[in-house]
């Protein structure tokens, strides 16, 4: 049986399409170095959505 490499830390599955984006040379590398940065990104994802709807 093969073991489960991916378990989401929250209860509602995300979704299939993920979101991609250009970086600078680089940018990419360093940002995989960073601990925990899915989770890190997805908070500041969710609260810079948050800042827009407050304008």
């Amino acid at each position: 049986m093969s073991k489960t490499k991916f378990k989401p830390d929250n209860n509602v599955a995300y979704d299939k399409a993920p979101v991609q984006f250009k970086v600078l040379p680089g940018v990419r590398e360093k940002l995989r170095t960073i601990p925990n940065w899915q989770h890190r990104l997805r908070e500041f994802v969710d609260s810079l959505i948050e800042d827009i709807g407050k304008q």
